[in-house]
């Protein structure tokens, strides 16, 4: 059994959660958009994650639309103690599985009870702010209004954190002159590192970054030098991808996803891979700064 406190811990709000965590996207159906194929899968991978330690798990309502939530909900409640699940707000899904903004103040009310519905909590443990933008990439644009919403509801007790997703810096610090923030969640990989001067501003804020799409999303990694590092550490290209995250900044939180109970223990055995100096060094060459 792999031991994720491995890799550490970081503070999410008033809890402190292990670094390896797990998204719950890839439980509904193909696209993100309706059931799973196989439901009773989907409950035993949420299961066997908690088994395996895993104490922080993101999530969304308009991953299905809500079938993701009702599965948590069926695997897991009465929740464990230790438990935190962060959602988002501020996008829906349309009929034709289409991803679209939907974070007018009535919207993200709404969202709120949905949430709090569907995982049949009191209260959410952290909530994000889903800024669309150009949909896997951030868009410069007063978030104020937006963000004001969840602070009031925050108030009003229904949330108790508040995060970001798909921010710029500019975003970071609009939404932090409200109310205090302790996440930002963007798109972040290996490949991917246009948001690395923001991963070192949240460090030396204390805000935890937590990357979406790390191991590529929708269009997986696939890079000759990853392959071949992995292959002298005799360990998966995946597991590399994520232990280079892991070792990216200590304010980095994992959440890959999968709906397979093979492949959770494959992802959750990054959280053991150390990598030498050397294979950082070869690593460092795949992605810059955009």
């Amino acid at each position: 059994m792999t031991d994720i406190g491995t890799a550490g811990a970081y503070a999410l709000g008033d809890r402190t959660v292990k670094r390896m965590g797990y998204g719950a996207m890839q439980l509904a159906g193909p696209g993100v958009f309706g059931p799973p194929k196989d439901r009773a899968e989907a409950v035993a991978v949420l299961r066997e994650a908690i088994a395996q330690g895993v104490d922080h798990i993101d999530t969304s309502d308009f991953y299905g639309p809500h079938v993701t939530n009702q599965i948590i909900r069926e695997a897991l409640s009465p929740y464990p103690g230790n438990l935190t699940l962060v959602t988002k707000l501020g996008a829906r899904r349309g009929d034709d599985a289409s991803w679209l903004p939907w974070s007018e103040p009535a919207n993200l009310v709404q969202g709120i009870e949905d949430n709090l519905r569907n995982l049949g909590v009191e209260a959410l443990d952290v909530v994000n702010l889903r800024i669309m933008g150009a949909i896997h990439a951030p868009g410069e644009g007063s978030i104020a209004d937006k963000f004001a919403v969840l602070a009031e509801q925050q108030k009003k007790g229904k949330i108790r954190h508040l995060g970001l997703s798909n921010a710029t810096s500019k975003q970071v610090a609009e939404a932090r002159a409200i109310a205090p923030i302790v996440c930002v969640q963007n798109m972040y990989n290996l490949a991917q590192r246009g948001d690395d001067a923001l991963v070192d501003e949240l460090a030396g804020l204390g805000i935890a970054y937590v990357p979406f799409f790390p191991l590529g999303g929708f269009v997986p990694l696939q890079v000759e030098t990853l392959s071949q590092v992995a292959a002298d550490l005799s360990a998966t290209p995946m597991q590399v991808a994520l232990a280079w995250l892991l070792q990216r900044a200590p304010n980095v939180l994992l959440i890959p996803g999968t709906s397979s109970r093979a492949h959770l223990a494959e992802n959750l055995a990054a959280a053991e891979l150390k990598l030498p100096a050397e294979a950082l060094a070869k690593l460092e060459t795949i992605g810059r700064p955009a």
